[in-house]
């Protein structure tokens, strides 16, 4: 007897947001379940659909045996039992004959349903993987559902992403319902479901805001070289153009900076400092320093990448940067290890700046075992070695290299990426816990011309050249 299904198609369709040909590959196989959990076995079942795909009918595929000489009766007919429902058949042939599926009893039923539940399951996680597996690196707007295990649960849509702890600006909090804007970092299928990884503190995060609030970037007119982040703390963005009426830096600060403060008000007022790419290595050094003034920058070594940055005494503590953030970055944006000194300390070590051989006492050895990669822990000599045929020495070059960068290194295994991408993680987190104490948020105000952020330790505004003077007000009180 056909089973009337009517509009349930058209309704699942809707409900579960699959395609029609899947609706009914589910149906199909709910039905089979059925079959076979009422005859033993589903391989001689047949399900059809009608046209209009208003009824379905289950029928038995049996083979036509002699009277009484069948072995298997969900199999095999008798031929006078067979000729009852066509008149021409005969031993040997096979014919379909008509299921009622009105003798499933409640065990039969029950055996459909859990397979419609699996299906569907699968199908919603295999379309919402279709989905989103090629929105890896897009921004997606959510809203905060639930906090477990320091892991924020975001609403999405269509399915639920989650932020992990280590993917969180130390800056932001988040209650439930709070608008979350982040951007999709891994899509991966699992036994328990689809996993959608967001983040909200790599590099290329900040990037893709940017490029959302900056014309010139998603059209192209303004390029970024590279850019780097401590999450919560400091932004730094390399820019440029082949065009020369435009002005990349002021086309991604803005008028008034607006545009710029747009995407710090996002970061929660995370600092981000623009500043123009340089071919010539000195002035990029210069630059990267920002927003310091540099008086000069000499090249110690250029196979090794080492190079001394002369300041104004005035300029040091801004150079070094709180807890050695700015030059931390610096040297990460421009891929080079940065020394900065004073013009007297350089007077006194009597530097010879034409010798491009190494001072003694110039790079500290504390800051050189900092940076080179063989300190990064639980690092093997063979991943050591690897790094180093590939001219990487330094965690800072490491850490610059994204997921097409580190597979583009000779001789590098899918396992080498995961290991280096876990030592890099440990060491992120050993960062984090040695400065946690020591790090706390600079004051900022903002730039009465432009509305940049800018520090009481400024001269002038890194947005807008304007000169700056602060003045305590006295406490009238007193």
């Amino acid at each position: 007897m056909p089973v009337f299904i009517g509009d349930s198609v058209k309704q699942l369709q809707y409900e579960r947001d699959i395609s029609e040909e899947l609706v009914l590959k589910t149906i199909e196989e709910t039905l089979l379940a059925a079959y076979k959990r009422r005859f033993r076995t589903s391989e001689n079942a047949v399900v059809k659909f009608s046209k209009d795909l208003q009824y379905v009918t289950v029928y038995a595929r049996k083979e036509v045996v002699e009277d009484d000489d069948w072995d298997n009766p969900y199999l095999q007919i008798d031929l006078s039992e067979a000729q009852k429902h066509n008149q021409e058949a005969e031993v040997g042939d096979e014919i379909l004959i008509e299921v009622n599926t009105h003798e499933f009893d409640r065990t039969d039923i029950q055996a459909g349903k859990q397979r419609a539940r699996q299906d569907f399951k699968e199908i919603q996680k295999n379309t919402l993987y279709s989905e989103y597996k090629d929105k890896v690196g897009e921004i997606v707007v959510g809203y905060h559902q639930r906090l477990y295990r320091g892991s924020i649960y975001v609403d999405i849509g269509r399915t639920e992403a989650i932020i992990p702890k280590r993917f969180q600006s130390p800056r932001e909090h988040y209650e439930p319902g709070d608008r979350i804007r982040a951007m999709i970092l891994e899509v991966k299928k699992g036994n328990t479901g689809l996993s959608i990884v967001l983040t909200r503190t790599h590099a290329e995060f900040v990037k893709r805001m940017l490029e959302l609030e900056i014309p010139e970037l998603s059209d192209e007119t303004v390029y970024i070289h590279k850019i780097v982040r401590e999450p919560g703390y400091r932004t730094k963005l390399a820019v440029y153009s082949h065009r020369n009426d435009i002005d990349p830096v002021g086309a991604c600060v803005g008028a008034r900076g607006q545009r710029i403060q747009n995407v710090v008000r996002e970061l929660e007022g995370e600092k981000i400092d623009v500043l123009l790419y340089e071919d010539n290595i000195s002035e990029f050094i210069k630059n990267a320093l920002a927003p310091a003034k540099v008086n000069a920058v000499y090249i110690i070594n250029q196979g090794m990448r080492k190079a001394l940055a002369v300041v104004a005494e005035d300029q040091l503590s801004l150079a070094i940067g709180k807890n050695g953030l700015n030059i931390r970055l610096a040297n990460k944006l421009v891929d080079w290890n940065i020394e900065v000194k004073t013009e007297a300390q350089v007077a006194a070590m009597d530097l010879n700046i034409n010798d491009v051989s190494m001072p003694d006492g110039l790079f500290s050895d504390e800051y050189e075992e900092h940076l080179r990669i063989e300190h990064l822990p639980g690092i093997s000599e063979r991943l050591i070695a690897l790094l180093s045929s590939n001219g990487i020495e330094f965690v800072d070059s490491l850490q610059s290299l994204d997921q097409s960068g580190m597979e583009a290194l000779a001789g590098i295994t899918a396992n080498d990426i995961i290991r280096i991408n876990e030592i890099l993680h440990l060491q992120e987190e050993l960062e984090e816990h040695s400065h946690q104490v020591e790090q706390q948020e600079e004051e900022f105000y903002e730039c009465p011309e432009c509305g940049g952020s800018i520090t009481i330790q400024m001269q002038e505004c890194p947005h807008c050249g304007v000169g700056l003077s602060f003045e305590m007000e006295e406490n009238e009180e007193q």
